[in-house]
């Protein structure tokens, strides 16, 4: 059997600090929204592979969500490394960095860390 990704999906407590959150960090932008009576999912996507990121927000939600440890996270690849980590900087969202692997992290909104890689 053969299979394929589609798209990873986080839920989120403010929809719309997620969405500006990923179009300013790292380009994603919405290819796609679902509303239903307690929900919104909108779909992010790079505009050059077909994987998408689904940000899940809850109607009834009170509170941020608990992520426990956190030890998932999100890959992503960047074209310009060092003007990634420069506008990471200015964003104030860079939570972890590696320079022996030659990687870093970022935090969204929700407390998502995102990993961060270069072209290799």
């Amino acid at each position: 059997m053969k299979s394929r990704f589609l798209h990873s999906n986080i839920n989120v407590f403010n929809l719309e600090a997620g969405i500006a959150f990923y179009e300013k960090s790292l380009g994603l932008t919405e290819v796609k929204r679902k509303e239903g009576p307690g929900f919104i999912l909108v779909y992010l996507g790079d505009g050059v592979t077909g994987y998408q990121l689904e940000l899940t927000w809850l109607k009834d939600r009170a509170e941020p969500y608990d992520l426990g440890d956190n030890e998932s996270h999100i890959a992503f690849r960047v074209e310009d490394y060092e003007a990634a980590h420069k506008l990471h900087e200015e964003m104030g969202c860079i939570c972890f960095e590696n320079h022996e692997m030659g990687l870093y992290f970022i935090e969204d909104p929700d407390g998502y860390w995102l990993e961060i890689l270069p072209e290799r």
